[in-house]
């Protein structure tokens, strides 16, 4: 392997939002010398934070790529957004990178969006490091996030350094594996500090924090029990080699602190990362499917290997055009050569490669294994694509984009704009594949849909500033979907003539309900693949499928947790029963289908955590309750009130000033999608009715 590839790193920033991932990325960025004055976000001026919206609101819209030195090693660094509405730029970045650091407030602790982003991580097996932040705030506590790591996370997590002070008499941390206090100077912004004795009021409770990491290390790394067992400790070294085998594992998840904002604790977490997140070569070979055979392969993440990539995200620049943000697994990507789509099934010329620094770009002449950078000029590519070698094709799994919860209706303000309004539409669901558009065949309005309130205000924002398209938007509403709930077989033939040609065939078609959350499962039985030759009329008949499934059959909601057969077909001739029949067949058979297993209305339920005094808890529960909120279990946090609890999506519109009317401005809140279910019948009549 690659000595420099042992040196990469390529990791994320992800957290709640407001737990300070855009502030702990500039300082990383200033400390190691890729900026000479770092920005904050109360003043709009960081490096990761460009876009026009992010600078005006303060939070992370878009992941943002960025590269740096530390300690010899290449730190390729993506910062995600925190807020819910912007999940997917969180999922699909987790989905290419080796390591990750979660970040989490010193006060606030596990937040519903921590738990999201730590089962994002969890889904693709990305070893973790987390970063206490703000333990300069009132009410940090240090050993509560511990512990909230070890009981809400289920994570095997323990401090490798611990604070000195806390809230406004944080000066530092003790570093646990050298046993020596790290003391830094406020006035040169943190680039100063002192490293000496652990104060003597802290060596008892340090020497007991350093016996629980080793004790905890030693039962979980065999190499390191022997020595544990023996001499009753671990050297320094022995410790570090130890946490190094364990994160790359996924087993064992080390525990910093600092403040971010006040420049304390964050050169320690610099050193975490290169000790302990993996490089490209300490990963398994990517797995990957043969496009010929459809054989799973796998291809080793080194240089030498057959090119094997994955565009993970597109973005717009008003100077280059379209970038394809790309991470390279296996092989060399190189400046003027040819990369092969396997899903086009069509050569790509590269014509111009970057590395990325968050809004600007430095043009390069290759990338290599474990790389991240970014390509312009691809025509037919989109996100999720695979770019490989044309002599052995093969596709990695693409990325899921959830389902978008909320849609408004949006129209150009002139006649004249209608079709700027569509190009610049296909441009941003092009980016974001959580942003979706249609047209509504029934009202012939353009429906745009979104994450949320703040996502499609997002969106018409861009649309307006980016690309110059003023449009009238409607009010935001509920992307409610649809579902069956009973098991269905409806025999449909389809036998119409068209354009002075005849086109039939008959197909049985079998619906039945699955459990909430499994999504769509087409199927081509057997008997029907027997039936029909050639691969195309295979292909409609799927398309058809999924056309009806996108459409629904009660309110043109999408419809979801199902699965969809084809049985069987009857053809009458070749030329009779051609592609236009077997795809609208299909489509109306199972609409046919659909209509006949009950079919019900399901809404988006979301997961609330509330912070309130407690003097405020009853008007929240009685508020909650009107909401036909569900309350799950409350718990004190210090000396406020926490309030768990699901709600309807639909519910939720104008919460924010409620919440602030109902505790006088003293109560907060954070919400995030958990799952879709029934909705009760008094709401399904006035759906219908709309």
């Amino acid at each position: 392997m690659s000595s420099e590839l042992s040196k990469i790193r390529n990791i994320g920033i992800v957290a709640h939002i407001d737990a300070g991932k855009t502030t702990t990325t500039e300082r990383i960025l200033f400390y190691t010398g890729k900026i000479h004055k770092h920005g904050d976000v109360h003043d709009g001026n960081t490096t990761t934070d460009f876009m026009v919206q992010e600078r005006e609101r303060g939070i992370t819209i878009q992941s943002a790529a960025i590269s740096c030195e530390w300690a010899g090693a290449a730190i390729n660094i993506i910062d995600t957004p925190g807020h819910v509405d912007f999940t997917m730029e969180v999922e699909r970045s987790l989905r290419v990178l080796d390591g990750a650091v979660c970040v989490f407030c010193a006060v606030g602790g596990v937040q519903p969006q921590s738990e999201t982003v730590w089962r994002q991580a969890d889904r693709y097996n990305v070893p973790r490091i987390a970063f206490v932040n703000k333990m300069d705030r009132m009410g940090a506590d240090f050993a509560r996030v511990v512990d909230e790591l070890r009981g809400k996370l289920k994570a095997k997590a323990c401090p490798i350094n611990i604070p000195i002070g806390k809230e406004d008499a944080f000066e530092g941390v003790i570093d646990l594996l050298s046993m020596q206090a790290i003391v830094y100077d406020e006035a040169s912004e943190g680039k100063k500090f002192a490293v000496g004795e652990i104060p003597a009021q802290l060596k008892d409770d340090a020497e007991l924090q350093r016996a629980e990491l080793c004790e905890m290390v030693a039962d979980l790394d065999e190499g390191a029990m022997e020595s544990y067992l023996e001499n009753g400790d671990l050297k320094s070294d022995e410790l570090a080699q130890a946490i190094r085998r364990l994160v790359v594992a996924g087993r064992f998840v080390p525990v910093l602190c600092g403040t971010s904002l006040r420049d304390k604790g964050v050169q320690p977490l610099l050193d975490a990362i290169v000790a302990y997140l993996p490089s490209p070569e300490d990963r398994p070979p990517v797995a990957a499917t043969d496009l010929k055979s459809g054989e799973p392969v796998t291809r080793r993440q080194e240089a030498g290997e057959l090119l094997t990539s994955l565009v993970f995200k597109i973005a717009t620049d008003p100077y280059v055009g379209r970038l394809f943000f790309v991470r390279v697994y296996g092989g060399v990507l190189k400046k003027g050569a040819n990369a092969y789509n396997p899903r086009t099934k069509k050569r790509e010329r590269i014509m111009k490669i970057v590395r990325l620094f968050a809004d600007d770009q430095i043009e390069v002449e290759e990338l290599r294994a474990g790389d991240i950078g970014a390509i312009v000029g691809l025509k037919e590519c989109t996100s999720g694509d695979t770019l490989c070698a044309e002599m052995k094709p093969c596709y990695l799994e693409r990325i899921t984009a959830p389902q978008p919860v909320m849609f408004m209706a949006i129209e150009p303000k002139s006649s004249a704009d209608k079709d700027k309004l569509v190009e610049s539409m296909k441009a941003l669901a092009a980016e974001d594949p959580t942003c979706q558009f249609r047209e509504d065949e029934e009202t012939g309005q353009t429906i745009l849909s979104g994450m949320g309130e703040l996502h499609l205000e997002i969106l018409v924002d861009r649309l307006k500033r980016e690309f110059k398209c003023a449009a009238n938007v409607g009010k935001p509403m509920v992307s409610y979907a649809e579902t069956i709930t009973a098991p269905s077989v409806k025999q449909f033939t389809f036998d119409r003539e068209l354009g002075g040609k005849r086109h039939a065939v008959t197909l049985k078609i079998a619906v039945s309900p699955l459990e909430r959350g499994k999504g769509v499962e087409v199927v081509l039985g057997r008997d029907f693949r027997n039936a029909v030759a050639g691969k195309q009329l295979v292909e409609c008949v799927e398309q058809g499928l999924r056309d009806g499934i996108a459409t629904g059959v009660l309110a043109r909601f999408q419809m979801t947790d199902l699965r969809a057969e084809c049985v069987s077909a009857e053809l009458v001739d070749p030329e009779v029963s051609d592609e236009v029949a077997f795809r609208s067949a299909a489509m109306m058979g199972f609409r046919e289908a659909a209509e006949a297993a009950v079919p019900e209305f399901l809404e988006p339920i979301m997961k609330l955590e509330i912070t309130t005094p407690p003097e405020s808890v009853g008007e929240i529960l009685g508020d909650l309750n009107a909401r036909r909120g569900n309350v799950l279990d409350m718990d004190m946090r210090g000396d406020l009130q926490i309030v768990h609890a699901r709600v309807p999506m639909a519910e939720m519109f104008g919460y924010a000033t409620a919440i602030r009317s109902l505790t006088k401005g003293r109560a907060s809140y954070s919400m995030e999608p958990d799952q879709f279910e029934l909705v009760p019948k008094n709401i399904r009549e006035e759906i219908l009715s709309r």
